[in-house]
Formats: C-alpha cells, sequence, structure tokens
C-alpha cells in the first residue's frame, strides 16, 4: 500500500483544453497525471472524463508553448518534456483550409495540421488530380504585397467567398490518405485531349471523393480574364526589390502548418515552386496543364517576368483563342464528356507515347558522331560610349565550345578567340518582323561575366545556334537526345512570331466582342489604343487558331519557358565582404548573382559545379562550395535563409527523378536535402 502523501509526491496536476463543438461538455480538465504516463495512456484518461462517445482517432494533443503536436503516443510525458505548466490542447489534426489556386480560384477543403508541409501538400494534389506534387508548395501572401489593395480590404472577403469551391467531403476529412487509386499508372483519369474535359468513364474513380466532374472541369478549364479595372488593383512588382518579395512566404516543407502559425480557416497560395516541370502529359494531366498555364498567365499579366512586345502580343492571342474556344457553345464539351475511353487502350496509347525514342540507327550516330556547327556569323562587341563594333567570322561550334576565326580558309589553324559557354548564361535577343535574330552570351570570367553577342542571319541559323548555346550552358553537347527538339521549339516560337496582317481576320465573327486590356499587362494598355490592340493581337493570332485547348496551352507554357527570366526566384542576399545587398536568383540549375541596381548579372553559379552547401543556422548564413575551390557566403535579409536552402536542395532532389521509377517519391530524402538542422 502506498500513502497519499507519498502518492502525492510523484503525481501533479496538468491542465487539458479539448477542441470540440459539444455545448453540455466542458471544454478544460485538470487531471492526476505522473511522469512516467505515456502520451497515448493521457489521451485514453481524457476521452474517459469527457464521456462523450465519438470518434476520437483524428484527435492529438498540440503544445501551444511550444508550438509542436505531441505525435509520438509511446513517450512518457518525462521524455516529452511536459510538466506541469504545459499548455495541451486536444484538437482535431484535419483542419479546414483555403487554398488560392494558380487559376485564381479559392478552394476549400480539410488539410493535416500535423503532417510536414511536404506531405499535406502530396494528399492535396490527390484530392485535386494533379501529379507530381513535389513541384508544388505552399505560400503565405507577404503584406507588402498586399498594400494596394488596402482601401478595399473590408469588401475584399466577400467576391472570395462567392467564388470557393467546397472540397470539405473528400477522403482526407476523416484523417485517411486520398485514394491511392487516383496515383496510380492504371487508374489515372483520362482527359479529351481537346477540351481538356475529363472522361465519363473515368469519373467513377473520383467516387469515393470530392471532385465530381463538374469540379474538375473547373480546375481542368481556363476561364475569362478579369476586368482590366481588377488587373491594375492586383499587386504588380516594378524592381527586382518587389519581385523579391513574392518569395518570401513559402512555408517550411519540413514543419507542419500549425507550428507555422497557419490557423484554421486561413487562406494560403497553393503554387508551382519548382520550375521543373516533369513528364508533362495532356491524357492524365489537365488539371496540371491548366493550373500551370494559369500561373504562367498571371506571371506575364502582373509582370512579374519581363517580356518584349511581341512576346506580350503572342502570349495575348493565346489567351484570347482559350476564351473564344469556352466561349463558343457547351455542346463541344458535353459531347467529349459523353465519349467512352477505353483505360487499357489509353494505358497502352500513353506507353507508346513515353517509349518513343526514334530507332537504333539514330542512336548509334549519335554515339561515334562528334557534331559540330560552322558557319559566318557577326560578332557584336559592345564598346564605350555606347559604340558597337560589328563585325563576320568564321564560326565553329564544337562540344561546349565556340572558337571563331578570320575566314573559312584560315579555321584550320588557331582561333581568334574561343569562347567556354559550360555555365554561361543565354540570353535570346530577336525581333522577328524587323529580321533580327541575336544570341547575347554572359559567360562566367574571373571578375565578373564577359557579354558577347552573336548576330544571326535567318531563323533557320538561330534556331541551331541558340539550341546549341542552351544545351552547352547545361554542359551537354550537339549530341545529346535534346538538341533536335530544342531546335524544333525554338523554331516553333519564332513561327508563332511570324505573323502577316489578314483582312479577314478582323472580321471573324468569335472575336469581335474581345477585351484586348484583359489580355496584356497594364503597360502595354497605357502605350496602345484598344483598337490597335486588337488588331496586333488578332495579327498574332492566326498562327494559333488552328490549336486545340490542351495545345494552345502547352504552347503558352513552352513560349514562357523561352523567356530569359524564366524560373527564377529572387531574393536580396548580402554576399560575405560585400558593402552592399544584391540580389540572388534562384533557378532549376543555377544561381545567379545580379546588381540590384541596374538588373545586371554579376556571376553564375551552376548546381553541377556544387561539391556541397550548409547552413550555419547560429548566424542564418548559407555557405556553397564549387568546383575549382570556389567559396560564397551570404546572408538572406528578404526572407528566412531555410527558404534558399531547401529551394537549392528541393531542386537537387528533383533533378534525380526518372520515368523508369514508380511514382512513390523518396520522401526521406527530400528532407534529407532540404531539412537542415534548426
Amino acid at each position: 500500500m502506498v500513502s497519499s502523501t507519498e502518492y502525492g509526491s510523484h503525481t501533479w496536476e496538468l491542465l487539458l483544453k479539448v477542441d470540440h463543438q459539444h455545448e453540455d461538455v466542458e471544454k478544460e480538465f485538470l487531471l492526476p497525471v505522473t511522469g512516467d504516463l505515456h502520451v497515448g495512456g493521457l489521451m485514453l484518461k481524457l476521452v474517459e472524463q469527457i464521456k462523450k462517445a465519438q470518434d476520437w482517432s483524428d484527435y492529438a494533443f498540440w503544445w501551444e508553448q511550444k508550438k509542436c503536436w505531441l505525435l509520438k503516443t509511446h513517450w512518457t510525458l518525462d521524455k516529452c518534456g511536459v510538466q506541469a505548466d504545459a499548455k495541451l490542447i486536444f484538437t482535431t489534426q484535419h483542419k479546414m483550409l483555403r487554398l488560392r489556386l494558380p487559376n485564381m480560384k479559392t478552394v476549400r477543403l480539410k488539410v493535416s495540421f500535423s503532417s510536414m508541409v511536404f506531405r499535406a501538400v502530396s494528399d492535396i494534389c490527390k484530392m485535386l488530380n494533379i501529379r507530381r506534387s513535389e513541384e508544388l508548395s505552399l505560400l503565405k501572401q507577404s503584406e507588402g504585397t498586399l498594400k494596394k489593395k488596402k482601401k478595399k480590404d473590408k469588401n475584399s472577403k466577400e467576391p472570395a467567398t462567392e467564388d470557393i469551391l467546397n472540397l470539405d467531403n473528400s477522403p482526407v476529412s476523416s484523417g485517411l490518405p486520398a485514394n491511392p487509386g487516383l496515383y496510380s499508372k492504371t487508374m489515372t483519369p483520362v482527359y479529351d485531349p481537346v477540351s481538356g474535359s475529363p472522361a465519363s468513364s473515368t469519373i467513377t474513380w473520383f467516387s469515393d471523393g470530392s471532385l465530381t466532374e463538374q469540379n474538375c472541369s473547373i480546375l481542368a478549364l481556363s476561364h475569362p480574364n478579369c476586368s482590366p479595372e481588377t488587373l491594375a488593383e492586383m499587386y504588380q512588382p516594378r524592381t527586382l526589390a518587389d519581385k523579391a518579395k513574392l518569395n518570401a512566404g513559402w512555408l517550411d516543407s519540413s514543419r507542419s502548418l500549425m507550428e507555422q502559425g497557419v490557423q484554421e480557416e486561413d487562406q494560403l497560395l497553393l503554387r508551382f515552386k519548382y520550375y521543373t516541370f516533369f513528364d508533362l502529359n495532356p491524357k492524365y494531366d489537365a488539371v496540371r496543364i491548366n493550373q500551370i498555364y494559369e500561373q504562367a498567365r498571371w506571371a506575364i499579366l502582373l509582370e512579374e517576368i519581363d517580356c518584349t512586345e511581341e512576346e506580350m502580343l503572342i502570349f495575348a492571342a493565346l489567351q484570347a483563342y482559350h476564351v473564344s474556344k469556352l466561349s463558343l457553345s457547351s455542346e463541344t464539351q458535353d459531347s467529349t464528356c459523353e465519349s467512352e475511353v477505353d483505360e487499357v487502350e489509353a494505358a497502352l496509347s500513353n506507353l507508346e507515347v513515353t517509349l518513343e525514342g526514334g530507332n537504333k540507327s539514330n542512336i548509334l550516330e549519335d554515339i561515334t558522331d562528334i557534331p559540330k556547327l560552322a558557319d559566318n556569323l557577326k560578332l557584336v562587341r559592345p564598346k564605350k560610349l555606347a559604340l558597337k563594333a560589328i563585325k563576320t567570322y568564321w564560326f565553329v561550334f564544337r562540344d561546349t565550345s565556340i572558337s571563331y576565326f578570320k575566314n573559312k580558309e584560315s579555321a584550320q589553324g588557331e582561333p581568334i578567340e574561343k569562347l567556354n559557354l559550360k555555365g554561361c548564361e543565354v540570353v535570346p535577343d530577336v525581333n522577328v518582323a524587323a529580321k533580327k535574330f541575336g544570341i547575347k552570351l554572359l559567360i562566367p570570367v574571373a571578375d565578373g561575366m564577359n557579354e558577347v553577342y552573336l548576330r544571326c542571319d535567318n531563323e533557320d541559323q538561330y534556331a541551331r545556334w541558340m539550341a546549341a548555346c542552351v544545351l552547352a550552358s547545361k554542359g551537354r553537347t550537339m549530341a545529346d537526345s535534346s538538341y533536335q527538339p530544342e531546335v524544333q521549339k525554338i523554331l516553333s516560337f519564332l513561327q508563332m512570331k511570324n505573323w502577316t496582317m489578314c483582312s479577314q481576320t478582323a472580321s471573324e465573327p468569335e472575336n469581335v466582342d474581345m477585351k484586348p486590356e484583359c489580355f496584356v499587362s497594364p503597360r502595354y494598355t497605357k502605350k496602345f489604343k484598344s483598337k490597335q490592340l486588337t488588331a496586333r493581337i488578332l495579327e498574332a493570332h492566326q498562327n494559333v487558331s488552328q490549336m486545340s485547348l490542351v495545345e494552345a496551352k502547352l504552347r503558352f507554357i513552352q513560349a514562357w519557358q523561352s523567356l530569359p527570366e524564366f524560373g527564377l526566384s529572387y531574393y536580396i542576399v548580402r554576399f560575405k565582404g560585400s558593402k552592399k545587398d544584391d540580389v540572388l536568383g534562384v533557378s532549376y540549375n543555377r544561381l545567379i548573382r545580379i546588381d540590384m541596381a541596374t538588373g545586371d548579372p554579376i556571376t553564375t553559379w551552376r548546381f553541377s559545379n556544387m561539391k556541397q552547401w550548409n547552413v550555419n543556422w547560429e548566424i542564418r548564413q548559407v555557405a556553397i562550395e564549387f568546383d575549382q575551390n570556389v567559396f560564397i557566403a551570404f546572408t538572406c535579409l528578404s526572407a528566412d535563409c531555410k527558404i534558399i536552402h531547401e529551394y537549392i536542395g528541393g531542386y537537387i532532389f528533383l533533378s534525380t527523378r526518372s520515368k523508369d521509377h514508380n511514382e512513390t517519391l523518396d520522401e526521406e530524402l527530400f528532407h534529407k536535402l532540404t531539412g537542415g538542422q534548426d
């Protein structure tokens, strides 16, 4: 027998708060506990005390002061560090969250607030039928990007409420992961490749979830643009510092939503964080393709990425075409939904597309041949006082280097100069209407970047040399299998830019009511009158008018990927030893140091040359070591350094993906590369 005094010395009282909706049940309980009581035992004691029959399986303890979940139910209170002053809340792990998708639609769904964000995003993407969830993440909109909306803050919630798509009956609501069938190779929903609408025979796979045919169409189909007035009210970055604000709010993928201060019914942005869109397939990726297209569209409209006037008109023509197709009668969409798709036939067809790789003779040719380019090109070297020296030389492109000679006859001797393009920046300088086909090369040298401009004579020559330069910058040669597709992609984009005005185009009835201000950024709305814009968009529209919806979206994405600034996420940093702030651009294969005042790149470092990177968490400094004893270190001023650390590790993780592997991600490897040690 143990005396009451001895019992009291080992027992202490713990205040527990229960988050439930029962009005007739208390919300606070004071329980006598001991340090060797495990968390699961504490749950049992509390539920017995509540005396209310319900499913408590989704409940867990949230430690308010420490901002952490007590999910290891076999751990004792002593091991967890829980003492009498601890405030524990017994609450659900899955809560309602509002997500603003790239197409500006808001969905409301139940999400795990206790899982790491990486896992939570994976579950969200399964619910929305977006493959390759590792490319997306959750973003908190920073206060700086909301300043323009201050005057209308009070009314801002009203229109958002009308636009909310409720998905609160999803499988995750019960605390279970989403139906794995949605993600498997054989049970992936099939979409009509023309309209992007889901085939009705596959919608039955969603029967256990909440993504009905109607909801699926909302996510997979484009909708008319907002008015120019609404567009003008949205945040538009003017400088690199403004662009850095857009990337400051990424959530930590290795921590839960609750640990990062996210509350129930909060609104977050679901965005493509990593710009490496792997294995895009129109047959299965209608939702994914549409959301990528929408993210690209808004980035261009809000001038988050720069593009030329010619390119803006191409983007406007592709957008206008989407809207004109969608404004047609819904008969087209209805008929496509009625068509039954054979699952086996679709799987075999997809396999055929995936495995398509050319004949054996081409493969042998790639191995034995050392491809090279040789042509007369103009070399343009910038000089002082804004003068330029332009001269024609005989250029030879071999492996990843360009050599140039006085003429073709002297090509057997020593070149005037040999330029190694590995790690360089390649920027297109093209105006099809003016027959200008230039390639700007920024080649890393010891004290910064060496600028070289090449001028080509025509589209074909430009496409071949540009493709070779792009591959060489990544350390690949023309023997690489991606060279010919790259040439075709460039030619295709040039063809879209190459239009001539046709009198019949302006009279097309489907274009009469077009409001051009909805399809271009405000800068171009101010520059041109409405009629001028309409005429120019209709000119550009001729080259895309025969495309299907999905094809036009893919072409839009392709054109977006061709822009020099594509895939760059900006951060304001201070490099070690520097007295001024710089901008760091993070891309899928490199880091770029950029002068904040001029926007000019100073130095580029390729991930392929990186030996190691680490973070000093005490002083929040990122340190990176590259080949040839190159060391850099910087602190991040516009965001937490963990975000940049995760970006680098995330891109390296994504580079390990392969079509040969199944769709199961190595989550452990992701956290190893991105988690860090706080």
